[in-house]
């Protein structure tokens, strides 16, 4: 990528993160090409030839987690002041777009770090959070987990158990969370915890920085899902964590919830590029195949209902990379940071689900063979519809700020 000011050591003093003067202004357009296109080849030449071995061992190869640290990928949209590339939403989508290009496995590992618990510090964290953290999150020295999950609790908050109860100068941390992307991995965990004493709804939640090494933090065994092998995610239990108050997110209780949802909308965007990313992949194997696989003694591209579906495929990735790149440029002017992300968002997710669909006809029997790529994007896309969001959550933050504007 293009060159930044060297980053801390991950393991130094506090007070060596690098000011704002040390840093580089954002990048020209000419270097942010070059930084595509180095990822472009990077994803399709490194990645994509060990998707099956991604897929067979559940985990990314050490090689090119520490090939994409090198290139900066673990901190492209943290601050610059703290040795991230501050990308902005564009940038972030346009990146995302190449990519999804690949399994999503690949963005998975260092997705968190960027969006939303990388979000939160830079936005809420105190500074020495921010300095304690952010520059070895950025060099992929240090992994972090949004820890919101829990059994009664996903896209609404409200059935939030976790507790974080008042304990001299501290706190002291009790519940569990689910499905947490990265727990296996994951150095420090952004907690969401009620700390009102008899809170209920989103009221009364806070967030803490928790060390993953803190006594009484356990993260439980690796989830076998469905899809997207190689994206790791666990439970992760606490019991009896005494936290400093320094560990609060924010410098008041209940302040970090809110801004990591309005964090979300930044990471559903970065989701939809993704699917858009995706779906252009999963057209090209669909193409590829029409074009070589033969029935009758005639490729099955000439068959105007293959040629039907590749067609609706195209026009609806097409559409949703118009879409996505529009929903940015809004998001960077500060037009619509919530209508925007969450319709992008419901409609990406939803047209790659078609896409994959497609594809498997496409393929006929092959399409349902395990490893043939669109067998297993297949499976993938199906999560794009559940995190960051529902696709109904989508519907009803469209539909409520719909009707809000009009009154």
């Amino acid at each position: 990528m293009a060159k930044r000011p060297k980053q801390p050591e991950p393991w130094g003093p506090l007070d060596k993160a690098p000011t704002t003067e040390e840093c580089e202004k954002p990048m020209e357009p000419d270097e942010f090409d070059a930084v595509l296109a180095a990822v472009r080849a990077f994803v399709r030449e490194k990645v994509v030839p060990r998707e099956n071995e991604i897929e067979e061992k559940d985990e990314i190869p050490a090689d090119l987690r520490e090939k994409a640290a090198a290139m900066g990928l673990f901190g492209y949209a943290l601050p610059q002041e703290y040795g991230g590339l501050g990308f902005s939403m564009t940038e972030d989508v346009r990146l995302s777009l190449e990519i999804g290009y690949t399994t999503p496995a690949f963005r998975s590992m260092f997705s968190i770090n960027n969006g939303v618990a990388g979000q939160l510090l830079a936005s809420t964290g105190t500074e020495e959070q921010k300095r304690r953290y952010l520059p070895r999150m950025a060099a992929g020295k240090l992994i972090a987990a949004f820890t919101l999950t829990e059994a009664e609790a996903g896209s609404d908050p409200s059935g939030i158990r976790t507790r974080a109860v008042r304990d001299g100068d501290g706190y002291v941390l009790n519940g569990s969370k689910r499905f947490i992307t990265n727990a296996p991995l994951a150095g420090v965990f952004m907690v969401f915890a009620r700390t009102g004493p008899q809170s209920t709804g989103a009221e009364g939640i806070s967030v803490f920085a928790v060390d993953a090494d803190s006594p009484g933090v356990t993260v439980g065994p690796r989830d076998h899902k469905m899809g997207q092998s190689g994206a790791l995610s666990a439970e992760v239990f606490f019991d009896d964590v005494r936290l400093p108050a320094s560990a609060l997110v924010g410098e008041r209780e209940e302040e970090g919830f809110r801004t990591a949802m309005r964090s979300l909308a930044r990471g559903r965007l970065s989701v939809a590029a993704m699917c858009v990313g995706l779906a252009g992949r999963i057209l090209d194997e669909s193409v590829a195949h029409a074009s070589v696989t033969r029935q009758g003694g005639r490729p099955i591209g000439e068959f105007q209902l293959v040629q039907a579906m590749l067609a609706e495929s195209h026009a609806e990735m097409y559409a949703a990379r118009a879409m996505v790149l529009e929903a940015a440029r809004a998001y960077d002017s500060g037009e619509d940071r919530r209508l925007a992300p969450s319709s992008t968002k419901l409609f990406c997710s939803e047209m790659v689900g078609r896409v994959a669909d497609r594809a498997v006809q496409i393929h006929g029997g092959m399409g349902y063979m395990r490893h043939v790529p669109v067998e297993r994007f297949y499976r993938d896309v199906r999560l794009f519809r559940i995190y960051e969001g529902t696709s109904e959550i989508q519907k009803l933050i469209v539909g409520r700020q719909l009707l809000r504007e009009h009154a």
